[in-house]
């Protein structure tokens, strides 16, 4: 059973979340403050926090800033009252998963719940192993084969995979690529990037100059399709 954790200082919205996620057998712990949920949780883990932003003294944002620092990546849904454009940005700069806007239905939330836990189960497990069509990749051991066969990929190229994989159909830029693995104080050049991307393509594509798996989007980045 996966547990959530719900933080709002709303009673009747905070009764009414708990019973409708114990309803749909999820786990439920709550809080009614800031303060509240970052005591309890020091001392519990969850698989997913819901958690509003217009809480007092300690508000919502600051929450999920204290949590993102501290390295924690438990997915977050924001709830909020707000609709300004600036306060989701806002939301999902620091860190949140997903942004909420009250009112909101039930069966929204629990779809986006749903969706939350898809996206970050399937990241963890990236994290170790992956596989596809006659290609496996042990990420945690840097090991790679291809038909049974050994690769000899870099640990650099192992992470660019890594993240081109985890976003699946999504183009990824070459400035994310060089923010998430180099850092902006390497100042790696996106000749860089393209110089990995095409190592990958000679190793893991039978064509490489018809790349089926790592798609060049012109003028955006790159994209992994399986």
């Amino acid at each position: 059973m996966e547990k959530i954790f719900v933080v709002e200082d709303d009673p009747a919205h905070l009764l009414a979340l708990e019973d409708n996620l114990e309803y749909a057998n999820y786990e439920v712990t709550t809080a009614k403050t800031g303060h509240e949920a970052l005591k309890i949780l020091e001392k519990e883990s969850f698989d997913l926090i819901i958690l509003d932003i217009m809480l007092p003294y300690i508000n919502g944002f600051e929450v999920c800033q204290h949590l993102r620092k501290s390295g924690d990546d438990t997915p977050i849904i924001m709830l909020t009252a707000k609709v300004q454009e600036q306060d989701r940005v806002q939301g999902l700069d620091i860190g949140a998963d997903d942004y909420v806007t009250k009112p909101f239905s039930m069966a929204e939330l629990l779809a986006r719940i749903r969706a939350v836990l898809r996206r970050f189960k399937l990241q963890t497990r990236l994290l170790e192993q992956y596989s596809f069509g006659d290609m496996e990749f042990d990420f945690k051991k840097y090991e790679a084969r291809k038909d049974g066969v050994n690769l000899d990929i870099s640990s650099r190229e192992f992470q660019i995979l890594k993240m081109l994989i985890t976003h699946e159909g999504e183009v990824v830029t070459r400035d994310d690529i060089i923010g998430e693995i180099w850092g902006y104080d390497d100042f790696p050049t996106e000749r860089t990037i393209d110089t990995h991307i095409a190592r990958l393509r000679q190793k893991l594509e039978n064509d490489p100059a018809k790349p089926k798996h790592i798609i060049t989007v012109y003028g955006a980045g790159y994209k992994f399709q399986r």
